[in-house]
């Protein structure tokens, strides 16, 4: 029975370009929605937490990102039990309607300056929100491909959606592009950055429209005949001992590796330049854009490689090469990105001397924990700088100190250090007033930093910021990459191999996940281990990179995270995971 209801899945050229086209479509319209945020993550920052503090709204704007990813898994439960009671074609259709109305929303919402702490609690739901319709869109889009795959070309069709996965962030990073070029950064960041997210209501209905002319999935239509499908998904999927084993291997010995290479490799890349090495954010994005364009290809190529030679040893080199790749790579893109940064690294170490009691662990989710200790001041404003240093460990109860080269920078102010920063800011502004001509930019800084040291509340910060900036600049680190110095050719390359390591992982999974588990369970199953993977390991990397960073004072440390994770899914894949390429993924039926 088994082999006749697979000779039914037969190729048909007209109808498998419709159902890979609007699948992989609709798919790139709903990730385009979801990805919006994490290109604009940095400056969403800035409009939804409290300015006082840079690095603590980074890292809250960035939890809020993590937290879509967060309730994915959740999303994977409620909409997979449905696509296995319903069907595939309406779940998906539900799950592109939710993620459309959620996105245009954050379009709409307040920001911090008009509505306070709530302008960031509307930003988390409507996170929350579109977490829960892509934690139903993957396993839909996947499994409808691939149900209509005849056998021997799984690897092929589904590698269609992965790559559309790609295609969503290209798109997002071209909108925000044309968006920033077509007005001034004073517009982009008063107004502008709503229009990609009210964008989602046009791609909504042109999604809509593209899925209503699919019909359901021959497969799964096939088993409600025959009166095979589950009374209960939940219970089939996880309270059965051996779904349940292969649910936690999908898990720990695919999806979690493939996640964060994948989130390394376009995600992470892109704040490490923007954030880290301070490349100009179109600079930035473009490079990307470009990167993206020169490996999507990849995609369908890994996909229908692993229909020759295996889904499994191009899944766990991908996770190998990651593991040994990433220290060396992140530092040629930093001498590629910054090479003056890279330089005063080499030459002048920054050191934190400070009591470890001080030193808080700076994570702070909601951007309202304030940081006042010496330690956390120093770490603070090296983080805000790009800088990386080591730590040294002082006298209980002994203010920090920062070193840069031979320079010490105190982390406590006396009022004569203001009065004594206050002069020297006087004498520097009268200077520039009377250069012909007059540079109204320096001018315009020199008297908003006079401001701030006049301002009793602001002047401690302010000499420790204008302290560390000049030892800083005398060190040779630069406040930004210098475009004249970027090694664009090179960059791109480095972020071209990044994202082949994604096409690797991630562009024969889909078709791994649908042959391992049976038709009646198949959306449940394979979407929870799917979005965990996704949403918890994957997800949450720019957020746990960026506080592992802001705490250990290395920028490269954050890459642990996922060079840990990819390697543990290389062992526990090479040793527990079975091919699946030749799998009759309708014999449990």
């Amino acid at each position: 029975m088994a082999k006749a209801a697979e000779s039914e899945v037969v190729l048909d050229p007209k109808r498998d370009r419709l159902v890979i086209t609007a699948s992989s479509l609709g798919t790139v319209f709903e990730w385009y929605d979801f990805f919006v945020y994490g290109i604009l993550a940095a400056l969403i920052g800035k409009l939804f937490f409290p300015a006082d503090n840079p690095t603590a709204a980074t890292l809250a704007s960035l939890a809020i990102f993590g937290a879509g990813f967060g309730v994915r898994p959740f999303g994977a439960i409620l909409f997979g039990y449905f696509g296995d009671k319903i069907g595939r074609k309406y779940t998906f259709l539900v799950t592109i309607t939710l993620m459309g109305v959620a996105t245009a929303a954050i379009g709409l919402l307040p920001t911090f300056e008009t509505a306070g702490i709530w302008a960031a609690a509307l930003l988390l739901l409507m996170r929350c929100l579109q977490g829960l319709a892509l934690g139903g869109e993957y396993g839909g889009a996947a499994i409808y491909v691939a149900e209509h795959a005849p056998q021997g070309k799984r690897g092929q069709y589904t590698s269609w959606i992965q790559a559309s996965v790609a295609g969503g962030f290209l798109l997002a990073v071209i909108v925000v592009l044309i968006t920033r070029q077509s007005m001034s950064t004073e517009a982009f960041e008063a107004w502008g950055w709503r229009v990609p997210f009210l964008l989602s209501v046009v791609l909504l209905g042109i999604s809509v429209w593209i899925r209503m002319q699919l019909s359901e999935s021959p497969t799964f239509k096939r088993m409600k005949e025959e009166g095979k499908g589950s009374k209960s998904p939940l219970l089939d999927s996880f309270g059965n001992k051996r779904n349940l084993k292969l649910v936690l291997l999908a898990l720990l010995g695919l999806t979690a590796g493939q996640a964060v290479v994948w989130y390394t490799g376009q995600f992470y890349s892109l704040f490490y330049l923007t954030q880290t090495l301070k490349v100009e954010a179109n600079t930035a994005n473009i490079m990307i854009a470009v990167a993206l364009l020169a490996a999507t290809p990849f995609f369908v190529i890994f996909g229908s490689l692993s229909d020759k030679i295996g889904r499994k040893p191009i899944i766990m080199l991908g996770c190998l090469l990651a593991v040994l790749t990433y220290f060396p790579v992140f530092e040629q893109l930093t001498k590629a990105a910054n090479p003056d940064l890279h330089a005063a690294q080499q030459a002048n170490k920054v050191v934190v001397i400070a009591d470890p009691a001080e030193c808080s662990f700076q994570f702070n989710p909601t951007g309202t924990v304030k940081f006042t200790s010496s330690c956390d001041i120093a770490k603070q404003k090296l983080a805000a700088s790009s800088v990386s240093y080591s730590n040294e460990i002082a006298a209980p109860g002994t203010p920090a100190l920062i070193k840069v080269g031979d320079v010490e920078i105190k982390t406590t102010v006396t009022p004569e250090d203001v009065a004594a920063a206050k002069e020297a800011a006087e004498q520097k502004l009268t200077a520039l007033k009377a250069e012909a001509p007059v540079n109204a930019k320096a001018v315009k800084t020199a008297e908003d930093a006079l401001k701030n040291l006049s301002d009793e509340k602001k002047s401690k910060d302010a000499v420790i910021s204008a302290n560390l900036s000049a030892a800083l600049k005398a060190a040779g680190y630069p406040a930004k990459a210098d475009p004249a110095k970027v090694n664009n050719v090179y960059v791109i390359a480095i972020l071209t191999y990044l994202v082949i390591l994604v096409t690797m992982v991630y562009g024969p999974i889909a078709a791994m996940l649908v042959e391992m588990f049976p038709t009646r369970i198949r959306y449940t199953s394979m979407s929870l281990p799917y979005h965990i993977g996704n949403g918890w390991f994957g997800g949450l990397l720019p957020t746990t990179a960026f506080a592992i960073v802001a705490q250990t004072g290395n920028m490269y440390n954050g890459l642990w995270y996922p060079i840990i994770i990819a390697g543990a899914t290389f062992i526990i894949g090479t040793l527990f995971i079975k091919e699946t390429k030749d799998v009759d993924i309708y014999a449990d039926d």
